[in-house]
């Protein structure tokens, strides 16, 4: 049976303080996501900015459709804070190669329907690749939905995350099979 708040994650990487804590230090919930990937943290990180361009995850749910790209595209790795991520996000903190943070827009019907929300991806080396880890804090909107959001929300979550790290492990992995295959 999968944890809905803690998937693919270890106890010491749920454990460990994620840049987004330092934005909400005391969230209603937090949730982990991890995945293991064979690519080096840089070309990890290459697929994370892409994320200024689509959500890789359902994209008939999340992005009205339209297919996430399937190849880089360069310009979105020039990152600057106050950036829009997803079309919901602005980027709020980063470390090039290591770590993207998001903050939902403030104000706008996404955060009226999933409260005040967070995300920081962190990209670790590990054995011959890399872990890509999330981490989401939030804190609820007050009232009824709220109550329902507590239900729905880290299922719901878990379903688009798990599908949105997947495709970039196979993104990340594809780019760096295609790079390895130039260089040879």
């Amino acid at each position: 049976m999968w944890n809905v708040r803690h998937w693919g994650t270890t106890a010491e990487e749920g454990a460990r303080p994620f840049p987004c804590d330092r934005w909400m230090p005391e969230p209603d919930e937090a949730f982990h996501r991890g995945v293991s990937v064979a690519a080096a943290p840089e070309a990890v990180f290459r697929w994370l900015c892409q994320l200024r361009a689509a959500p890789y995850s359902y994209d008939w749910i999340d992005n009205w459709g339209r297919a996430s790209p399937q190849s880089l595209t360069p310009e979105l790795d020039r990152l600057a804070v106050g950036q829009r991520f997803m079309t919901i996000f602005e980027l709020v903190e980063f470390e090039p190669e290591r770590q993207l943070t998001l903050r939902m827009l403030s104000g706008g019907l996404s955060e009226r329907l999933f409260g005040n929300l967070l995300v920081t991806y962190l990209v670790v080396p590990h054995e011959a690749g890399s872990r890509l880890l999330a981490k989401l804090v939030l804190r609820y909107p007050p009232g009824a939905w709220g109550r329902v959001l507590r239900r729905l929300l880290p299922a719901g979550d878990l379903v688009m995350m798990r599908r949105q790290l997947l495709n970039l492990k196979r993104l990340a992995e594809n780019l760096e099979d295609f790079e390895g295959r130039d260089r040879a």
